[in-house]
């Protein structure tokens, strides 16, 4: 593996340096780097950016807004919005729903959906967890019937990220509930929240925020030419969607952004004679989680400069794993910073830092990186069985 990036390489990195820092919004940099919530039209405002100058799915097939790019030329892509702290472009849109009706929705559906999509005008969210039907997907239970031109949809899904904001949602329902293999019966369509019989309930999380939502399907009246592909192959699609979720979880910007700020505040914080950052057991804590953030990275490298051929790296699991840890001790690294400053949260009348307020809600919010996306106990057993040969 080369380390090091060609000329062509580095020349397409500053160019996309540049462009992430002058072209999107400081205040929504500012903002999103230092853990703030972003608003609706904070989200939008950096996605359409990116998609007026041909960057927000650079994945996609060309003819719908995608670029011919390499592997490492994406990581770039990626790994520079990051570090300059650009939210990345809404993963529903981005990394779910429009590669799975690029590569198996009909040409009506990839016209009809796939602009829009690129561009943001619409916003979707991902119906798949149910409250029986989480890591066991397959036994979801929300149905939909063929009437004529329409499906007719009851059910529920749960831990519905931003539901709140969307205009669509992208949903597997059971469509033959007599398959002989409960994964043989789903299907995949799409349709509008604001539909008839379509109740939003948003669920109060341990960090204080409402980021996820319930939502209820009465008798909801679906166009049948919303269904994507075939009727009763929505696992095939739903597998093809996760394996998408799951390119950029490694965070590897991300996490150095977090701990850059880490090092920020310590310098800034008084310990003994001098600052927590001059202590030496504080400063080795730091070098040991830069050093396997410099690890992890190498790792990643080397499956980016592997993946040419197309086929799914098992060591991509790898990176999910610890790459997830990683976050999460970073979000840790902040909170014992923070020390009895963390404990207040959203009290302006209180002299404890904005910062040290956000460090516990972040920290409890970055536990479900070991979960979305492939736990970190499927990670181990995918690891210990394709790398390993155990």
């Amino acid at each position: 593996m080369k380390i090091s990036l060609s000329p062509d390489e580095v020349a397409f990195r500053d160019e996309l340096r540049n462009f992430y820092r002058t072209e999107i919004p400081a205040d929504i940099r500012e903002r999103f780097k230092y853990g703030h919530e972003l608003s609706r039209e904070d989200i939008v405002r950096s996605h359409k950016t990116l998609n007026e100058h041909g960057i927000a799915v650079p994945h996609w097939p060309v003819e719908w807004g995608g670029k011919d790019w390499t592997p490492m030329q994406r990581h770039i892509w990626q790994d520079e919005m990051q570090l300059a702290s650009v939210p990345e472009p809404l993963t529903f849109n981005a990394q779910m729903v429009g590669p799975v009706i690029a590569q198996f929705g009909s040409e009506e559906l990839k016209q009809r959906f796939l602009p829009p999509t690129a561009a943001l005008d619409i916003w979707w969210c991902q119906g798949f967890s149910e409250p029986d039907a989480g890591s066991d997907l397959a036994s979801l239970r929300t149905t939909a019937v063929r009437d004529g031109d329409s499906y007719i949809v009851n059910g529920q899904k749960i831990w519905t990220t931003l539901a709140q904001y969307a205009d669509w949602i992208f949903c597997l329902v059971r469509t033959d509930p007599s398959a002989a293999k409960k994964q043989a019966g789903i299907s995949f369509l799409l349709f509008d929240v604001k539909s008839p019989g379509v109740t939003i309930r948003p669920i109060k999380l341990i960090d204080g925020g409402y980021e996820v939502n319930e939502v209820f399907f009465e008798n909801v009246r679906v166009p049948a030419d919303q269904l994507v592909g075939e009727e009763n192959m929505g696992w095939t699609y739903a597998k093809f969607l996760l394996g998408n979720e799951r390119t950029g979880i490694t965070g590897v910007g991300r996490t150095k952004v977090k701990l850059g700020i880490a090092k920020e505040y310590a310098a800034q914080t008084k310990s003994g004679t001098g600052t927590l950052l001059e202590d030496p057991l504080f400063a080795a804590r730091i070098a040991e989680l830069e050093n396997e953030l410099l690890a992890l990275e190498l790792t990643q490298l080397r499956v980016v400069s592997n993946s040419s051929d197309g086929k799914p790296n098992p060591a991509s699991s790898v990176l999910k794993l610890r790459g997830s840890e990683l976050q999460q001790a970073a979000t840790e690294l902040l909170v014992d910073i923070a020390g009895q400053d963390a404990l207040p949260v959203g009290a302006d009348e209180i002299a404890s830092p904005g910062w040290a307020q956000r460090s516990g809600p972040a920290y409890l919010n970055y536990r479900k990186t070991t979960i979305y996306g492939g736990s970190s106990e499927v990670q181990r057993t995918i690891i210990a069985s394709t790398i390993l040969g155990l």
